[in-house]
């Protein structure tokens, strides 16, 4: 961006020396090109952070479809889940948000809902795993595959569960970008895109490696320092990793519950989010002024999770026992 805005500036220094007309009109086109890439830069900072619960439940769930290959088949295959997800995002989900947008703004609400219930059954799916554990079916163990083959499944399974996770992201991306026009919108996006992959692949790239990076350290350091904290990242990966899930249980049931909370108000159905604002305000006052902002957020996030998870509650139930013996009975036909 920098590149372009030079760019500009010298065009606007030749047109001075032509006309000073010239120059005005390539001045004012300078600023509002770097006004409208600061706007969009803004809104996609604003947009990714909105999807937060989805970037981290992402991040959580991607260095899984790493565990059993050799460490040189890391890397590689993290590549490969990552390049896939650029392609559904950039591809397909940017033009079907665009689109959505332009055409059917008023599906947006009952689609970030969807989104939010999902992130709700999936928080809640893994508070009920951790009270009552239960053993899951491998659909890779049903059958000896060689290692090749089993990359490709597992590369395969990951980007779908990318698309899902992508497709709540950019749909809660889009909502959270204020009006604006077409090319504002999807350069906006495609920034939301592009940085959410860097992101979370790069964060997975870093936490599939950290063994490897601990080792190395603890075997080749030169000083002692070096190779106690090689031993310090060895020792702390899984815990590090347990937190990672918690944290990233928690975020989904905030952030799912606050999606459907937002929705219901933009819909029409306003009663829950005016008890949860209400109930957050009380909480802060006689509060110092510092500390009462924090406090209405986190009660406000709080009660928003509580609400998530009683919606996951809800509907794990409705896919146990409804929705998933559908799907493989219809699966089972193909």
């Amino acid at each position: 961006m920098s590149g372009l805005l030079a760019l500009l500036d010298d065009i606007a220094a030749l047109a001075k020396v032509a006309a000073a007309s010239i120059d005005d009109v390539a001045g004012q086109a300078a600023k509002t090109t770097a006004k409208v890439a600061g706007g969009v830069i803004d809104d996609a900072v604003k947009a990714g952070a909105k999807a937060a619960g989805a970037v981290i439940d992402d991040a959580a769930v991607t260095p899984k479809y790493t565990m059993g290959f050799p460490a040189a088949r890391e890397l590689p295959i993290v590549g490969r889940i990552a390049m896939g997800s650029i392609r559904n995002k950039m591809l397909v989900l940017l033009p079907a948000a665009l689109l959505l947008s332009t055409f059917a703004p008023w599906l947006i609400a009952p689609l970030l809902m969807l989104g939010g219930g999902y992130l709700c059954f999936e928080g809640a799916e893994k508070i009920l795993h951790w009270i009552w554990p239960h053993d899951t079916h491998d659909d890779h163990a049903a059958e000896p595959m060689d290692a090749m083959r089993l990359e490709q499944s597992r590369i395969a399974g990951a980007i779908k569960t990318d698309f899902i996770l992508s497709a709540e992201i950019m749909t809660i991306a889009l909502s959270a970008i204020p009006d604006s026009g077409f090319v504002e919108e999807a350069l906006t996006l495609a920034i939301v895109a592009v940085g959410i992959t860097a992101l979370v692949y790069g964060s997975v790239a870093l936490i599939v490696k950290a063994d490897d990076i601990g080792l190395l350290m603890a075997q080749k350091g030169r000083l002692g320092v070096t190779r106690a904290i090689g031993r310090g990242i060895v020792r702390g990966m899984p815990g590090f990793m347990k937190l990672l899930t918690i944290v990233g249980t928690a975020a989904m049931l905030w952030v799912g519950g606050s999606i459907i909370v937002h929705s219901l108000e933009v819909i029409g159905f306003g009663a829950i989010g005016h008890w949860i604002h209400d109930v957050a305000h009380a909480v802060a006052q006689g509060v110092p002024e510092d500390w009462a902002g924090f406090l209405a957020w986190t009660t406000t996030a709080f009660l928003d999770g509580v609400f998530g998870l009683a919606i996951g509650l809800m509907i794990v139930p409705l896919v146990t026992h409804v929705i998933s013996p559908v799907a493989e009975m219809f699966g089972s036909k193909t």
